[in-house]
């Protein structure tokens, strides 16, 4: 099963070819991964993840931009970050520094698929059998909607959920997180995505299948112990003997072939399935009116 660690050290270990790509990367890398301000006046990034940071510094780096870390920054053993891990701040430029953003309505597919790159980058992903999902958390509510709405231009929907102060853009559901994948080149990761994905398919199409027979076989077996207490009935009472041949027939392959279904006993009597069902049904019809009973 894919697991996030993979995906993002895929998405790490993709290095763009075009300058305008690595621009749009780290742009999605700030977009994201802060609130433009690493550390006073110097704009940077904060993560979690080593990889990130590193990635950061590379993007920085290759576009001739001043980069600085990574660095430990402020610890968040409070709430945000899980045991306590410290965030890693990597600064970039110096003040008033043009640091690099991308205009979406003009930008070419290969910088979206960067930015969005960048973006999940720096997401809390999960990509369990039961739960699959995408958060990109903000402090910025106004960043929040730009990104879905970038996202919906993609066409993948993605909600917006408030959580302890912060904006969270929140994707769900195994189509929307294959096409983020596939948008951001994450191409391994997305084979491995959806080589889970249809294994879950066929097993859950399997168990359908399989508790579908079982309780046909089960519906099978109650049916046969119904028509075989009747035809036992019938025999006792002499009543048997006295009726139809074609019914005479039916209970006699019944009594030969107890767990038979309809199918096998129509091909030994050589009739359809529907006129053994109407026999087998006609003779504890006859039982329940001997006894006095409701069929």
């Amino acid at each position: 099963m894919l697991v996030a660690a993979e995906l993002k050290g895929e998405l790490a270990r993709i290095q763009p070819a075009r300058a305008c790509c690595r621009r749009a990367e780290l742009a999605g890398l700030l977009f994201v991964a802060g609130d433009g301000r690493a550390s006073g006046s110097r704009a940077g990034i904060s993560t979690l993840d080593h990889a990130t940071a590193r990635v950061a510094m590379q993007l920085a780096g290759a576009i001739g931009l001043p980069a600085e870390g990574p660095m430990p920054g402020a610890s968040h053993a409070t709430g945000h970050a899980p045991g306590g891990r410290r965030h890693l701040q990597v600064r970039l430029a110096d003040a008033g520094a043009e640091l690099p953003t991308l205009d979406w309505a003009d930008a070419k597919a290969c910088d979206r698929g960067a930015f969005l790159r960048g973006a999940l980058l720096n997401a809390s992903i999960s990509l369990g059998s039961t739960s699959t999902h995408v958060e990109f958390v903000f402090r910025d509510r106004g960043r929040a909607r730009e990104l879905i709405e970038r996202l919906r231009t993609l066409s993948v929907r993605a909600r917006l959920l408030p959580r302890r102060g912060r904006s969270v853009v929140y994707l769900k559901g195994q189509e929307e997180v294959a096409t983020l994948l596939r948008l951001t080149g994450a191409n391994r990761a997305l084979l491995d995505f959806e080589a889970g994905r249809v294994a879950r398919d066929v097993r859950n199409r399997l168990n359908r299948l399989l508790n579908a027979e079982e309780a046909n076989v089960d519906r099978t077996v109650r049916a046969a112990d119904r028509q075989l207490r009747a035809i036992a009935r019938l025999a006792a009472a002499g009543e048997l003997e006295r009726l139809p041949e074609g019914l005479r027939d039916a209970a006699e392959q019944r009594r030969r072939q107890p767990d038979a279904d309809l199918d096998t006993l129509a091909t030994s009597l050589g009739v359809s399935r529907s006129a053994v069902n109407h026999r087998l049904r006609r003779l504890v019809t006859l039982a329940a009116e001997s006894d006095g009973e409701d069929a």
